[in-house]
């Protein structure tokens, strides 16, 4: 099961925070919140498996992003 561990406005914030993730070792999947908006005003769904959940919080709160 995957859990929204983090929301992002625009698609360069949530390739960026995507990125961190990525880069500390977690599998993480990247869904836009609505359809037909462009991609820099979209709000976008930073999720992460449930059991790594936790551990991408902290990674999130170390790097500023909450």
């Amino acid at each position: 099961m995957w859990v929204v561990v983090y929301m992002a406005q625009g698609k360069e914030m949530s390739e960026k925070i995507g990125d961190l993730l990525t880069k500390e070792g977690f599998l993480i999947k990247i869904k836009p919140i609505y359809k037909n908006v462009a991609p820099e005003d979209n709000y976008y769904k930073i999720m992460v498996p449930k059991s790594e959940a936790s551990e991408a919080h902290k990674v999130l709160m170390e790097n500023k992003y909450l």
